[in-house]
C-alpha cells in the first residue's frame, strides 16, 4: 500500500515515526494508519475537543451518528474523563493524559465490525498559540485479514477520519 494515501493524511515523517499510546496494545507485527492537521487553536482547547468525542463521532453524521447532528458547541462534563469511557459509540477509553492525548480501543460490538481496533488522538503545540492533531490506528496483522481487507480499512479510515479531523480543526478555531 506505500507509504502514502490511505495510510497517511496529512502527517509529517517525525509523526508517523514517533511513537503513540496506541503501540503498546499490540505486539508486532501491525497494520497501522497515520492522520494528522494543525489548528489554530490551543492544545488544551483541541483537547477539550476530542472530549466531544464521547458525545459524537464528528465525522459524517448521516453515516455514523443516525443522521442526528454532532453538538457544535461543547458540553460541560465531557471533559471529565474516566478510564473504560464509551468514545465514538463502540469504542472505550484505555489511556490518556489530559491536554496531550486520548487512546480508545474498540469494544466488543466494534470488534464484530472492524475486527480488533485501537487509536491515539495526540496533542502538541505547534507555533504561538496553534497545535497539531495527529492520529494513529492500529491493529494486529494477521494473515487472514489479507491486504484487501487492510486496503478496504485504510480507504475507509481515511474517508471518515479525515472528516472527523477537518470538523474538529473548524469547530476547535470558531469556538476558541
Amino acid at each position: 500500500m506505500g507509504d502514502g494515501w490511505p495510510l497517511v493524511w496529512g502527517a509529517t515523517s517525525d509523526e508517523v515515526t514517533a511513537g503513540y499510546p496506541c503501540d503498546e496494545v499490540f505486539a508486532a507485527p501491525k497494520f497501522e494508519a497515520h492522520r494528522a492537521i494543525s489548528v489554530a487553536a490551543p492544545r488544551a482547547h483541541v483537547f477539550r475537543w476530542l472530549c466531544q468525542l464521547k458525545a459524537a463521532p464528528y465525522s459524517y453524521d448521516l453515516l455514523n451518528n443516525l443522521g442526528r447532528p454532532s453538538p457544535r458547541t461543547l458540553t460541560p462534563g465531557l471533559e471529565q474523563l474516566k478510564l473504560g469511557q464509551r468514545f465514538i459509540t463502540v469504542f472505550a477509553l484505555i489511556s490518556y493524559v489530559v491536554d496531550e492525548h486520548v487512546t480508545i480501543r474498540v469494544g466488543w460490538l466494534g470488534r464484530l465490525m472492524f475486527g480488533e481496533l485501537a487509536i491515539s488522538y495526540v496533542v502538541h503545540d505547534e507555533g504561538p498559540g496553534g497545535s497539531r492533531l495527529a492520529v494513529k490506528l492500529t491493529l494486529p496483522r494477521k494473515r487472514h485479514l489479507g491486504l484487501l481487507r487492510q486496503w478496504v480499512l485504510a480507504w475507509l479510515d481515511l474517508f471518515m477520519m479525515r472528516r472527523q479531523l477537518l470538523n474538529l480543526r473548524d469547530l476547535a478555531e470558531r469556538s476558541r
